[in-house]
């Protein structure tokens, strides 16, 4: 059976980080549920976050009764019932669109929270300047639906439909290092700088896509900001990082189902499903490096002396290389009738044999909470790897979670 790994110590050693530049910078650092939603992780970034940012509903709920502390949501749309719910639990709720303010602000201003200073409410800005990658995933794309252009602000601002507006909210990244923040915030300072040194302003949401647990990414540079932005716009500052939690923190343990030649190609089919359950690696793309568990423990200077980010005890790993660049190559695949199922080609210094295991690392992030029941294939367990190197199952699915969600 496949399974998730995810250390727990290794959770806290991101969380210690963020923590750290947080404090520094003199900014609220926030778990994107969006990213990581496992309840049984939340309790090694409790200690260290000042709260979370939800999407909905459903990830405050989750959010509020697991991880406590601050509660951010954003939502590019909200139901009147969901947002009535909210009013209850959210410290700071951000609107996508100047018509949704205007539909709900008589009811979110009149709630007694809001009466009482409890929750806070702001508008996400399109500060329309793009430094991401992939379409998909870059919210400043051309024709984007994600946020209040700095022109609308502006007419808004002029028709006084901003009463009751106390925070902005800028999330424009995606893996992405300090300066790329930097750049975008200058462009947001450009067009919206006097609206964010109003009076009334009083919290600036920085968003997520920062990389700010990964070794090369410049954290000093990010403290010199954040301290900039209190400073000089007198604003409390938040930042929600997803994937930077959960950077290397986690593996997906598959095992070899069959491996045959077709059509000039090796294949090996797993017992997971890409598109089930790494979706990334499809939407992104993302290509994970994959590792095979060796049956005998490997000699220095071997194919092993890169690791996967989660271990276990006893275990020698070999190191997947790209197509050709080892003796053997093979298309991986996943168990399902989808003809594009498939991780990739990689190459191994030896032959792959049904049963053996193979590692996907760098898995928790993205991938748990996107996973499905496609095809009816297996949905892995989610293992977690205790402090003290001890395994906890702490999810184990069935062919009822299948027939479920069915209907």
């Amino acid at each position: 059976m496949a399974e998730y790994v995810i250390s727990a110590e290794a959770l806290e050693r991101n969380a210690r980080v963020l923590r750290e530049t947080g404090q520094v910078g003199g900014a609220h650092m926030l778990v994107a549920l969006k990213a990581y939603a496992g309840t049984a992780g939340m309790c090694c970034l409790k200690e260290y976050a000042d709260g979370s940012c939800a999407s909905g509903l459903y990830e405050a709920k989750l959010a509020a009764q697991h991880l406590g502390g601050h509660l951010s949501v954003y939502s590019p749309a909200y139901r009147e019932e969901e947002l009535e719910q909210l009013l209850e639990i959210a410290h700071h709720i951000d609107f996508n669109s100047i018509s949704q303010w205007v539909r709900f602000a008589e009811v979110c201003l009149s709630h007694p929270r809001a009466q009482k200073g409890e929750v806070l409410f702001g508008l996400r800005v399109n500060p329309c300047y793009s430094t991401g990658h992939t379409p998909l995933y870059d919210p400043c794309a051309p024709r984007s639906r994600l946020g209040v252009t700095p022109e609308q602000l502006a007419q808004a601002a002029e028709h006084s439909l901003l009463r009751g507006i106390s925070g902005l909210h800028i999330h424009t990244l995606c893996e992405q290092g300090a300066q790329d923040l930097i750049d975008t915030f200058r462009a947001f300072e450009r067009t919206c700088g006097s609206l964010l040194a109003a009076p009334d302003i009083r919290y600036l949401n920085l968003g997520g896509g920062h990389w700010i647990t990964r070794p090369e990414y410049d954290r000093e540079a990010l403290v010199r900001l954040l301290r900039e932005v209190r400073e000089h716009y007198k604003v409390e500052v938040y930042l929600e990082p997803g994937e930077a939690w959960c950077l290397r923190t986690g593996v997906l343990r598959t095992r070899v189902l069959d491996v045959f030649e077709s059509l000039g190609y090796r294949h090996a089919i797993m017992d997971v499903s890409v598109s089930a359950h790494t979706p990334d690696v499809l939407e992104m793309p993302y290509r994970p490096d994959v590792f095979l568990v060796e049956r005998s423990p490997i000699k220095a200077g071997e194919d092993g002396e890169k690791e996967p980010s989660v271990r276990l005890p006893g275990e020698s790993y070999l190191l997947g290389g790209g197509a050709g660049e080892k003796e053997y190559t093979y298309r991986l695949g996943a168990p399902t009738c989808l003809a594009g199922d498939v991780l990739g080609d990689y190459s191994f210094s030896r032959p792959l044999e049904a049963g053996d295991v193979l590692v996907l690392d760098d898995m928790t992030h993205y991938t748990i909470v996107k996973t499905t029941h496609f095809n009816g294939v297996p949905h892995p367990d989610i293992v977690m790897l205790r402090s003290d190197g001890s395994l906890e199952c702490v999810r184990r699915f069935s062919y009822e979670d299948y027939a479920d969600r069915q209907g």
